[in-house]
């Protein structure tokens, strides 16, 4: 079975569009043709990203977060070898 990517991920566990092993496995973002590191969420349909804003947190403890548009390529990343 080829692993398929969600049109829509999250990495908060309370969202409905959290998927723990599919996380565990590596998805990498690519916004506009350049690799994001600190991308919360994503939606590849609607094209847009959610990503962290410095170590800025809300009044419950969450990260701070703004929405980009644009183009968005999500991908499984290649397991490292030890």
């Amino acid at each position: 079975m080829a692993d398929t990517l969600p049109d829509r991920l999250s990495s908060d566990p309370t969202s409905p569009f959290y998927d723990a092993d599919l996380l565990e496995k590596g998805v990498g973002i690519r916004f506009k043709g350049v690799e994001k590191t600190n991308v919360e969420e994503y939606c590849i349909s609607e094209g847009w990203i959610r990503v962290s804003v410095g170590k800025a947190r809300d009044r419950a403890g969450n990260p701070m977060t703004v929405k980009l548009r644009g183009p968005v390529e999500a991908y499984l990343r290649a397991p490292e070898e030890p």
